[in-house]
Formats: structure tokens, C-alpha cells, sequence
């Protein structure tokens, strides 16, 4: 088989077409994950700690004036930006349940959507034996 015959009959499975749509999907998805935790929860986050904005905590690496917005720090010099991480770790986290609840969820359809396993029938007793069990039970008759 040629190579571009063999990528063609890979790249057409149901598969890599199904990745392909949950990524575009998760891309889509990420950014409504990102609106929320950045419009939503960090406000609500920042409000509880008293009005602080996460985003822009830094720890200044190359002498900048600390009263700088990080996005001017940043054009300034190196920044370690780790209010920006907790913003990126909380919306990974918030991603990741949204995403367990989903799959919890289509666990639970599945589930009850299968059919209820059918018992196996019992197996058909060969032949042969059930002859021996006719010859001994005339042989007990017998006795």
C-alpha cells in the first residue's frame, strides 16, 4: 500500500474525525471557560480578598517600579507573573469539572440506555452424556 493511500485511509476513520471535532470544540469551549472565570469568578474572587486583581501580580525580575500594570512591566523587562497563574490554574481547574460533570453525566445515559444483560442460557447438554445418565440411572433402576 502507498504511503498517501495508507494516510488517506487513516486520516478518514471515525476516530481522527472525532478528535478532530473535540478539539475544535474544546477550543470553542475554552473560551467561554476563560470569559467566565475572567468576567465571572475572578471579579467575585477579587472582591472577597478586597478588591485585588490577581492578574496583575508579579514579582518585578529586571528592576521595574512596582505600582506598574503587569502588561507595562512586561514591556519593561522579565517578569514572574504568578497572578497570571492562578487565574490560568483556576480556569483549568473550573474546565476540568465542567468536563467531569459532562462525562459523569453521558456515564449516567449510557448506562441507562443499555439493555439489561439477558441471562446466558444454560448450555445445551451434549448427547453423549445424556445417554451415560439414561444408562445409569437404568443400571440404579435395576439394582
Amino acid at each position: 500500500m502507498s504511503f498517501l493511500k495508507e494516510f488517506k485511509s487513516f486520516a478518514v476513520k471515525g476516530n481522527v474525525i472525532d478528535l478532530a471535532v473535540g478539539v475544535i470544540i474544546g477550543g470553542a469551549f475554552s473560551k467561554i471557560v476563560d470569559s467566565v472565570v475572567g468576567d465571572l469568578v475572578m471579579p467575585l474572587v477579587s472582591r472577597a480578598f478586597g478588591g485585588l486583581d490577581f492578574s496583575n501580580y508579579y514579582w518585578a525580575l529586571a528592576g521595574q517600579n512596582a505600582g506598574l500594570s503587569l502588561a507595562e512591566a512586561k514591556k519593561l523587562g522579565a517578569v514572574f507573573a504568578y497572578g497570571n497563574f492562578i487565574t490560568v490554574a483556576l480556569n483549568f481547574t473550573i474546565l476540568a469539572f465542567i468536563i467531569f460533570l459532562m462525562i459523569r453525566q453521558m456515564n449516567r445515559l449510557s448506562a441507562a440506555q443499555a439493555p439489561a444483560e439477558v441471562p446466558a442460557a444454560a448450555p445445551v447438554t451434549p448427547e453423549d452424556v445424556l445417554l451415560l445418565r439414561e444408562i445409569r440411572d437404568s443400571l440404579r433402576n435395576k439394582s
